[in-house]
């Protein structure tokens, strides 16, 4: 039954936990219905907020697939096991037109039983705060509020934010809880040691949830030109992604308890990744570079396999949050084994006999 399928992020019903995460797939009105229809519970809109030169990013952009010898391979949906690099900006329109399209598109999502939650990226905090009360009195039912953007380092001076310090989260969250009666979802970096204490910051300060966790950094250099891929480091991500946010996931239902919800975020590309990430711990599930590069296709898909997932099981989708997490155990309460080591080294490097 789809009733199964159900999650709750505070007082917010999901009738299912695939979530559409943001990216230039969801700038064009198009794109947007697309993803409603696709039957996914939530669409996040593409980012916005008053920098120029986040706008203008949007305009630098590139975007490059790579395989697994570090190559560009084709961006289409052949390229399921790829590395993704990105170079990307915030969305194009100004916040009048870009807030127009979020009310049009939240009527269209509530007819689909969907929520339709725009984002906002961190520059200012006065001004986020601001558009924050301009969102709420629009009357959109949720804000994301992105703080671990990967391009901080790289971008324009103030254009985004990339924030790993547990009492600048607690501040900035702080603010826009305080300032608005919507529950705000805040997005958090993976470029950091401390995800889990910026997400008890975040939580501490007001957030309904976190997202976890934005993409990192990186650098892949081409072989042919000697120059990096892009031009420069970029965002990266990928299918391989997905054990490093699980990771993030299971610590953070450890510090924070299980009856906070978190969602997972980089790494997920089906609807098996999905029950993945919801085994360590999340609530619902983002999928982004997956669609971009395979349709919104990749989100039927994925509601139907989760589907399938939980009927096998006989379980219902929030029978899944946390059981493999809640099952993990630290290396030091796991027993003995006959030296399983010798079995997984090259022959040559066994004793001599």
């Amino acid at each position: 039954m789809a009733e199964a399928l159900t999650v709750s992020i505070g007082e917010l019903p999901l009738k299912n936990p695939v979530i559409a995460a943001p990216g230039e797939h969801l700038i064009e009105d198009g794109g947007l219905a697309a993803a409603i229809a696709s039957g996914a519970g939530a669409v996040v809109m593409k980012s916005t907020n008053e920098s120029d030169a986040a706008k203008r990013q949007l305009r630098q952009a590139e975007y490059a697939a790579l395989g697994p010898d570090w190559r560009p391979v084709a961006w289409d949906p052949k390229a399921v096991d790829a590395t993704i690099l990105t170079r990307s900006g915030l969305h194009p329109l100004g916040f009048e037109a870009w807030l127009d399209q979020a009310a049009r598109h939240d009527r269209l999502a509530r007819a689909s039983d969907c929520l339709l939650m725009p984002s906002l990226v961190l520059a200012d905090l006065g001004a986020a705060v601001a558009s924050a009360r301009r969102i709420e009195q629009a009357g959109l039912r949720v804000l994301e509020l992105n703080i671990g953007t990967p391009y901080a380092s790289q971008a324009a001076r103030g254009a985004v934010s990339t924030e790993l310090d547990p009492g600048r989260v607690s501040e900035i969250v702080g603010a826009v809880t305080a300032a608005v009666s919507i529950p705000v979802w805040v997005k958090l970096s993976g470029q950091s040691e401390r995800v889990t204490a910026l997400a008890a910051a975040a939580t501490a300060a007001g957030a309904a949830t976190v997202v976890i966790a934005g993409r990192a950094l990186g650098l892949v250099p081409d072989l042919d030109t000697m120059t990096p891929h892009l031009g420069t480091s970029c965002g990266v991500g990928g299918f391989w992604n997905l054990p490093l946010t699980c990771h993030w996931l299971a610590e953070t239902r450890a510090a924070l308890g299980p009856e906070q919800p978190l969602i997972g975020i980089n790494g997920a590309t089906s609807g098996e990744d999905v029950a993945r990430m919801m085994l360590a711990g999340a609530t619902a599930v983002g999928l982004s570079s997956a669609v971009m590069m395979r349709g919104f296709g990749v989100l039927s898909d994925a509601v139907a396999a989760l589907q399938a997932y939980c009927d096998t099981r006989a379980l219902p989708a929030a029978g899944l949050i946390g059981r493999a997490a809640d099952a993990r155990r630290r290396f030091s309460d796991l027993p003995v084994l006959d030296n399983v080591w010798r079995h997984h080294i090259p022959r040559a490097a066994g004793a001599a006999h």
